[in-house]
């Protein structure tokens, strides 16, 4: 087990963060915590957690290649190749 501190694999960062990192509000990613569909909390203290950087960016990789599985139409609000605005 590598605990290097630069090693993203370790690397926690804030809810703060994680909203900005996801685009998420910190509601929105509460939800999908709740609902069992972003990475779980680390628990630092009474009343502070963090994320773990890598799982976060892997949920972000995810929804990104999620994305490309779908119908152009369906995964933007651009007009398709080809058709005006």
């Amino acid at each position: 087990m590598n605990l290097n501190p630069s090693c993203d694999e370790f690397s926690l960062v804030s809810m703060k963060h994680a909203c900005a990192l996801t685009s998420l509000s910190r509601t929105m990613l509460n939800r999908y915590r709740a609902e069992g569909r972003f990475p779980a909390a680390v628990p630092l203290g009474d009343k502070r957690i963090a994320f773990v950087r890598s799982e976060v960016l892997q949920w972000i990789g995810d929804r990104v290649a999620a994305r490309a599985a779908l119908p152009r139409a369906a995964n933007d609000n651009q007009p398709a190749a080809g058709k005006a605005a």
